[in-house]
Order: structure tokens, then sequence, then C-alpha cells
């Protein structure tokens, strides 16, 4: 890391020092208070690069450029229409166009850049990160971690070799109510939780049977698959459908079951697992689709407590009302939460005594934006983390510890194993078929790297 980057990061922690920081009840910035910038108190931003920027990347490019505290300097994509239509949108928010680059590797060669957010496809988010983290650049990682347990691991290492902030892009870590509510839940509000449900439902259509096609003109596609071994292009992969495909995506356990079961994680105060089993497949369409659009994945906690997810691809019928949520079963009571900023507690009777409803609006079902003014407060978590050092509500290393649960449902509904697992650091026990799957096989030439 050059001396120049050292200085300037060192200038606006220094900026932020004595700032009031944000609280959980406050403010939320970008959306409201003009004067926002005289409560934190600096005039330093954060110069940030998005790599990704079709959809999540998008709500996530103009969230960033809208906060007082933050500018986009770089958009990062190999889609031409995606990126001009990122960088326009972002001038009119921040009133400066960003530069567009389509190749990550000369992104982080800018001195510019402070850090980069990754929401390109699953199996760019832990190479992208390692990269960013190596180039001396924080990192906002969109969920999951990883498209592999190894490449998680790998991550965590990076991160710790170079002290770099990353945070993950589990935001209801950072919601207001959600985290009342699981400190409630930890501090016995309904005695000791044992067992949580988690959900996803939706609706999804076919993606048919795709046809080798010529590259479109505006794609770069060698860019596209990067750490990924080279495949044909198909005209049903892209911009979304890659997440049903292994060699890309990791299918809706980590697409949509990563939130969730964090929360279930983090509301339980578990780690690693004891044992994962998982049922499902294909069963609504014959076509393209390789991993499960229906899937029950079940996590054991030795003899203390358990989680399980439900993913429902093709069916949107909602369970208590909610497509997507989490239930918390406890020795009093039970707190369920509905996938917004809100939450509810019944007694063992089933009476509810406490309701804390949505102060702001929440569409689950929303591919890229579901939760704008709420992702805010996330968000600023990140830049005050680079820029006074406060302490990240969703760090890497828990992040990669829920990617990992839903990682080994995967795995254990591809060898049709019960994996049991080593509850100190989460690796498959005596299941060679199993642990081949730890891991993936790159293209030559991009390996992550320590």
């Amino acid at each position: 890391m050059s001396a120049s980057r050292n200085s300037r990061r060192q200038f606006i922690r220094t900026a932020a020092k004595g700032a009031a920081l944000l609280s959980v009840g406050g403010i939320l910035p970008g959306f409201s208070a003009s004067s926002y910038a005289n409560i934190l108190g600096a005039n330093e931003r954060v110069n940030l690069a998005v790599m990704g920027v079709n959809s999540r990347g998008f709500a996530l490019a103009t969230n960033f450029a809208a906060q007082k505290n933050a500018r986009i300097r770089i958009v990062c994509d190999v889609d031409k229409r995606a990126a001009s239509k990122c960088q326009a949108a972002i001038a009119k928010v921040q009133g400066q166009q960003p530069l567009v680059e389509k190749d990550i590797r000369k992104t982080l060669a800018s001195r510019d850049i402070d850090a980069l957010v990754v929401a390109a496809p699953d199996h760019w988010h832990a190479p992208a990160a390692i990269l960013a983290a190596k180039a001396g650049k924080h990192v906002y990682l969109e969920k999951p971690a990883s498209h592999n347990p190894q490449e998680g691991e790998l991550l965590l290492a990076v991160q710790k070799k170079y002290n770099t902030v990353v945070q993950m892009g589990n935001q209801r870590r950072s919601w207001p109510n959600i985290v009342e509510g699981i400190k409630s839940l930890q501090d016995g509000l309904i005695g000791r939780p044992y067992m949580a449900k988690t959900w996803y439902s939706n609706n999804r259509p076919t993606i048919g049977i795709g046809k080798n096609a010529p590259i479109p003109e505006w794609l770069d596609f060698d860019l596209w698959q990067g750490p990924a071994p080279r495949s044909v292009f198909k005209d049903n992969l892209i911009h979304y459908n890659w997440h049903w495909f292994w060699h890309w995506g990791t299918g809706e356990a980590l697409n949509n079951g990563t939130h969730m079961v964090d929360i279930a994680r983090w509301g339980l105060q578990e780690t690693y697992p004891t044992r994962v089993l998982s049922s499902g497949g294909r069963y609504r369409y014959q076509d393209d689709w390789e991993t499960p659009d229906t899937q029950n994945i079940s996590i054991e906690f030795g003899n203390r407590s358990t989680i399980t997810w439900e993913g429902r691809s093709c069916n949107s019928r909602h369970v208590e009302g909610s497509s997507v949520g989490v239930i918390f079963y406890a020795e009093n009571g039970t707190m369920e939460f509905d996938g917004g900023n809100s939450y509810k507690v019944y007694d063992l009777k089933n009476k509810l005594i406490r309701e804390v409803k949505n102060d702001s609006s929440v569409n689950a079902t929303s591919l890229s934006n579901p939760s704008e003014m709420l992702d805010a407060i996330h968000l600023n978590n990140f830049l005050d983390a680079i820029r006074s050092g406060a302490s990240l509500n969703a760090e890497i290393v828990g992040g990669h510890q829920s990617t990992l649960l839903v990682q080994l449902g995967n795995i254990a509904q591809r060898t049709g194993s019960i994996l049991e697992i080593d509850a100190t650091n989460g690796h498959i026990k005596n299941n060679a078929t199993a642990q081949a799957l730890w891991k993936r096989s790159n293209e030559p030439g991009w390996e992550p790297t320590l």
C-alpha cells in the first residue's frame, strides 16, 4: 500500500474522530435532513467503486451516492448498457459523473478508490473481495460471502492479513427494530431459544432450455466469467438466471436463504453446526435450472438448537402471512420476524405480548432494492468503520459463518448425504464426496490467493 494511500486513509479517520455517529433510531442519512453532514462533522468522503450495477448493484450505487460521506468514483461492469445507465443515475444523485471501467483489476489499481462495493454474480464475490483487500481497499460485500467454503475461508485469511474493513450485505443486522428484537431475545424475554424456522417463497417462471448464442456486443463475457472455468454463452444465462446454475450461482438457499439464516444464527448465538441435511429438487419445470426450486435444509448444533430453512422458488404461498421470515421457538414463547423492520412476541398460550411494527416500507419480493431507506443505516455503518473505526454490524467472520450454513445445506443436497460437521471450524467429516464440493476449480490465472 502506498504512503499517499495510507495518508488519505488516516486523514479520513482523523476527520471523523469525535463525530456524532448516527444512532439506530436516528435520522436516515441521504433521505431527510440536509444537515446530516454537519451531524457527522466531516468534510472528507469515502471514495467508492461499485462492481456489478445491473440490479442490486445499481440500488447500492445510488444509495451510497446519496450518503453525504460517500462518493462513487468508478462504476465497474462488463455490461456497457448497465454501466452507462448507472453512471447517469449516479451523476444525478451526487452531481458528479463517475468513471466507467469494465475490468475490476484496473478499477482496483486506481489510487482514488478507498473501497469496493461488490454486487457482481456469486462466483465473483470472494475473488473480487480478495483482490480488493490485497490492493488495500475496504469492501462492502453483498451476500453470500462466497461461492464455496474454501473461498470464504481464504477471504477471512486475506482480511486478517491486510486488516481491511469488510462488511457483508446482511443489512438486517443494522435495522433498528430487528436489532432491538434480537437483543431482547438474547436477554431472555421468552427464555432460551432452541429452534429457528426460516423461509422464502416466490413464483419464479421457467428459464427454458438455453441455446448457444453469439455473445452480445454490449457484454464482455470473458470478464463476466472471471475466476470461473470458461463455458459457452447461452441465451438464458444473463442477467439473473445464473443464480440457478452451480457453475456460477448458489441457488435460492444462498440467494435469499442467507439473510434469514443469518438472523437465526444471530438470535441463537451459534457458530458452526454439528450436522446438516437437506431434501428437495427441481420439481416445478423441466428446464436448465440446476439448483433446487424446492428445498428444506436442517442445521443442527449439538443438542442445543436447530435451524430449518424452507425455500420455495415456484410457489409463493406465504408462511405466517409473509413471503420471508424467521420464527424463534423458546422455553417461554415465540418471536416472529416477517422480513421487515418488525417483530411479534407470543407466550406459550399464543397470546400476543409484544408487537413492534414496521416504521419503513419493505418489499421482500423486490429483486434489487427491497428496503432502500433502512439499508442506508447499514451502508453508513460501513462508512463509519472506515472513517472512524466504528464496529461493523455485519463483519465478515460472521458473514462467512452464516454463508457456510447454507453452503453445507447445498452440499448435503447435491450429495444426498447427512453431513457430520466439526463444530470447531465447520468442516465436513469423513465424507470424501461432500468434501470435494468444499472448493471449486478456477480458470487458470484467476485463482484467488493469499
